[in-house]
């Protein structure tokens, strides 16, 4: 599988397959009124030329066929950028892996863009995803935190306290 940016050229596929993942969501969707069926589409023209643009919105793709699609921008929450998943869809036949490989790519571009928090609602594509990736899930809701001290530096991981888990207290001596 490969996963990436998306361009003009996907723009049909990835509406088509934006449509066939909200009519496995809700099956319902073709009888719901034209206004609500357009306000559940996140493939519109406007939405795909700013998702195309926004450094972390990816497909995942193999053989030339579409398996699913990441869209996600860079906002800011108070004073530092997060990047927001808006949404992931997933063809039918995708392979088991390939949620975690559109998260695993978005987290990647957050890291080289120098963003160092990934939030994304806990769909259930997303649920293992959420794991492999060692996010901080609070209910439905989760945070990759990224190029953190305890994810690079050597020594202990503070615990709730304050004090190192090795029962040693958070200090130079302590690493």
């Amino acid at each position: 599988m490969r996963y990436r940016v998306f361009t003009e050229h996907d723009y049909d596929a990835l509406h088509a397959l934006d449509l066939a993942a909200l009519g496995q969501a809700d099956p319902v969707f073709d009888t719901l009124p034209p206004r609500e069926r357009e306000g559940r589409i996140c493939t519109t023209l406007p939405a795909l030329k700013f998702y195309e643009r926004s450094e972390h919105s990816f497909v995942a793709e193999d053989d030339g066929v579409l398996y699913g699609f990441i869209f996600a921008q860079s906002v800011w929450q108070g004073d530092r950028p997060i990047v927001l998943v808006r949404t992931v869809a997933l063809a039918s036949n995708a392979p088991a892996d390939t949620a975690e490989g559109l998260l695993h790519a978005t987290v990647k571009s957050a890291y080289d863009t120098a963003v160092y928090e990934v939030h994304f609602a806990v769909t259930p594509a997303l649920e293992t995803a959420a794991l492999a990736e060692g996010a901080h899930v609070l209910g439905r809701y989760a945070v990759r935190h990224l190029g953190t001290r305890a994810d690079t530096a050597p020594g202990h991981k503070l615990g709730p306290s304050g004090v190192a888990e090795s029962g040693l207290p958070a200090g130079p001596e302590s690493l």
